[in-house]
């Protein structure tokens, strides 16, 4: 049984270690470097997108409203914690 666990372990662990090991001895052109630097941006909209149109279902203008004033306030360069206690701030003020 522990041998399966171990089998099992060394599976997983090979794909997420093998880029990570192969990334540092291949040089990409420079198109596919800013294509690879997208995807984290890319991902953070796709996770954070749905959560605003579902603030409040039947109001999806509230999340809206709160997205862009998180936009705002990191545009202005505020500490992430303001720019997250602004948003929540948001939503609250138009859920009254």
């Amino acid at each position: 049984m522990i041998w399966m666990i171990i089998g099992m372990a060394v599976v997983t662990a090979i794909p997420r270690f093998l880029p990570a090991v192969i990334i540092d001895f291949v040089k990409f052109p420079k198109w596919v470097d800013r294509w690879l630097n997208a995807i984290p941006y890319a991902a953070l909209g796709a996770l954070i997108f749905p959560g605003i149109m579902n603030v409040k279902p039947d109001a999806p203008q509230i999340g809206v409203i709160a997205g862009m004033a998180a936009i705002l306030l990191a545009w202005l360069n505020l500490h992430i914690i303001l720019v997250v206690g602004g948003a929540i701030i948001s939503v609250f003020v138009l859920t009254l």
